[in-house]
């Protein structure tokens, strides 16, 4: 590109020579007459005036003498680049010149021509601002002065080549399919995934196996999975851990889903932690919380009229003699008690009397006594005094007192007591006027635990967390805690206190129900949640799955355990709908409810025929999770149910 003052000299210099050998020309005619110089210009020329002489001189874009003949000038035959720039094609015109840009440029100042004398040049166009401009499944990256085509990650083109460019021909992308990934040894895949190039699957080891190796297999262009280098090697949780004063009682290996039970050693019990632990799928034992403490009678109960002779000692079989106090006589089984593996003194029949006033003692219906008076003549009225104490060996702070008199002529007084079930009482009766008295004991049978409270949840599409609140030792001893997976068209035929503890492993689970978890009360903390099918071992118990596109129905039960007498109670706690299952089931399901529903559509038309012709009535459906037999007749009210119902549509794949 020549600058703008090389321009203007240009036609100067090349006409010097020209007006040099005129000027020695007029030298030589100097003395003859002067003609018009600037009349003699040519036609593409100009005159003018230098150091006071007119001179013809070639226009711009010629070149020449000025006078005889000014030619074209073409400027390009120096080269597009050097007067157009790069990327321009240089047109030479009559006494001028214009630049164009080469295809995929364009230029600066946004014109077709141009001259390169205000700084105009060629500027890459980027052909991929326009959409679609590759056609489908396929990207469009630019160039320098063009553009090229590349097929979308997961296709590839059909004749094989890397990349194209569209020109008017039909090219298209096929997509790159790698069919299904390649299996791998007790691991599983996790999420979604493409069968197109590029695509990765995630596989994780099943629960109970690990690997340190990849996890992952990709789609190769060539349509082919990389082999997955997962191993899953199964875990060893080796030697089962030592427990303080307790010692392995069975070991059923130490691969995952082993377990081992532990028992405290004699003249210990278990005081809190599980009795069993379990080597878990990270190769560790759970449950090695076993806390056994020494047994503990505490202080021998005192029996009236009686002098004990008692070294002090608390723990396992230690031993408490009686002796009647002087001016009494002993009646009874055995005059010693010794403490248990109950943490409790033995009852023993000691009765030291001073003088028959009554006797035939006896104990009916649990909380009753009666007997018969003795040396007392008809109608004589005598009057009898209790005291009553009541202790829980599974509740140290219970205690229950009562005092309170009785007058009665009847020669065979009876009386029943306000007793609580599950209680240990000691009953002293006196005859006043006598100063007899006469200690009872009386063991009252548990009855069935308060109901379990329990938030009633309802949920769509997903399993429930649910939230486990402890119960109240009211009736007797709360020893487990249950919880059982109904399918929900048995709620109604439900019985709590018949109801087998199955298995999910037993053969009639599926059809039946099961146990899906049991705590011990000792390990159970107040608000304490359980995730239903969270694969977990719950004491004996699997807490497994639940079959997607099922519905259930889901228990509590509380269970008191004491004086060989087993109690229950049981609450609805969850329902469970339209539990959601994966992509692929639902895709076959949807066909199927396809077909279903022209099997109805043809049904519906044949009823509505036959409907002319007879009128059926359907009974009412029954209500879901809301007819359950109970061991007794129940009040909604104390079941303790919450109100508030969860409605969630959250899908949960187990």
């Amino acid at each position: 590109m020549i600058p703008e003052g090389g321009r203007a000299l240009g036609p100067l210099l090349l006409l010097l020579p020209a007006l040099l050998q005129c000027a020695g020309r007029r030298r030589a005619i100097v003395n003859r007459s002067v003609p018009d110089v600037c009349a003699t210009c040519h036609i593409h020329a100009t005159c003018h005036q230098i150091e006071g002489k007119s001179v013809c001189i070639c226009n711009y874009g010629f070149v020449g003498n000025g006078r005889t003949h000014c030619q074209d000038k073409d400027e390009c035959q120096i080269g597009a680049n050097k007067i157009c720039g790069n990327h321009t094609l240089c047109h030479n015109t009559h006494g001028s010149f214009y630049c164009v840009c080469l295809d995929g440029y364009r230029a600066s100042n946004n014109n077709k021509t141009f001259i390169p004398n205000d700084g105009t040049n060629c500027t890459d166009i980027d052909e991929c601002e326009e959409s679609g401009l590759c056609g489908q499944n396929a990207r469009c990256v630019n160039t320098e002065g063009s553009y090229k085509c590349y097929c979308n990650d997961g296709y590839k083109l059909e004749n094989g080549e890397h990349s194209f460019h569209p020109d008017g021909n039909i090219v298209s992308c096929k997509e790159i399919g790698c069919g299904s990934p390649p299996e791998v040894k007790h691991g599983y895949i996790v999420g979604n995934y493409s069968l197109l190039a590029g695509s990765a699957v995630h596989y994780e080891c099943e629960e109970g196996f690990y690997s340190n190796e990849g996890k992952f297999s990709y789609c190769t262009a060539n349509e082919t999975w990389e082999p997955a280098t997962l191993s899953c090697k199964g875990v060893d949780c080796g030697v089962p851990p030592s427990v303080l004063n307790a010692h392995p009682a069975s070991v059923s290996g130490t691969t995952y889903g082993s377990e081992v039970t532990y028992n405290c050693v004699h003249g210990y019990f278990i005081a809190s932690g599980n009795q069993t632990a379990v080597c878990n799928a990270r190769g560790q034992w759970d449950g090695t919380d076993l806390v056994c403490k020494e047994i503990d009678c505490g202080k021998p109960l005192l029996i009236p009229h009686t002098e004990m002779i008692w070294d002090n000692s608390t723990t396992l079989w230690s031993r408490v003699y009686y002796q009647c106090k002087e001016g009494y006589y002993f009646n009874g089984d055995r005059n010693f008690s010794e403490c248990t593996m109950d943490r409790s003194w033995e009852n023993i029949t000691y009765i030291c009397k001073v003088k028959e006033a009554f006797s035939n003692v006896l104990i009916f219906n649990d909380t009753c006594l009666k007997w018969r008076r003795n040396f007392r003549g008809t109608g004589v009225e005598d009057r009898y005094s209790f005291h009553v104490q009541g202790h829980r060996w599974y509740q140290k702070k219970f205690f229950h007192e009562m005092t309170f008199n009785l007058t009665t002529h009847k020669q065979a007084p009876e009386v029943c007591f306000d007793l609580q079930p599950g209680t240990n009482y000691s009953i002293n009766i006196s005859m006043v006027a006598l100063n007899f008295s006469l200690l009872v004991t009386m063991t009252t049978q548990i009855t069935d635990p308060p109901f379990p409270d329990v938030e009633f949840v309802s949920v769509k599409g997903s399993a429930a967390l649910l939230r486990l609140r402890k119960a109240e030792d009211r009736n007797g001893p709360i020893s487990l805690y249950q919880v059982i997976v109904l399918p929900l068209g048995l709620q109604s035929t439900f019985i709590c206190d018949s109801f087998a503890a199955a298995t999910f492993f037993s053969n009639t689970a599926d059809i039946k129900g099961y146990v899906a978890a049991e705590f011990r009360a000792m390990d159970v903390a107040d608000n304490m949640s359980i995730a239903l099918g969270d694969r977990h071992y719950y004491g004996k118990f699997y807490n497994a799955p639940l079959n997607l596109g099922e519905e259930y129905c889901v228990f509590l039960r509380v269970i008191s355990e004491w004086n060989k007498v087993r109690t229950q109670s049981c609450a609805v706690w969850a329902q469970i709908k339209n539990l959601s299952p994966t992509l692929q089931y639902m895709t076959a399901v949807g066909l199927a409810s396809v077909a279903a529903v022209c099997l109805i559509l043809f049904l519906s038309f044949s009823a509505a025929r036959s409907s002319l012709h007879s009128t059926v009535h359907s009974p009412p459906a029954a209500l879901a999770c809301e007819a359950v037999h109970l061991s007794a007749p129940v009040d909604v009210a104390q079941t303790g149910i919450t109100s508030s119902i969860l409605e969630t549509e959250n899908v949960s794949l187990l």
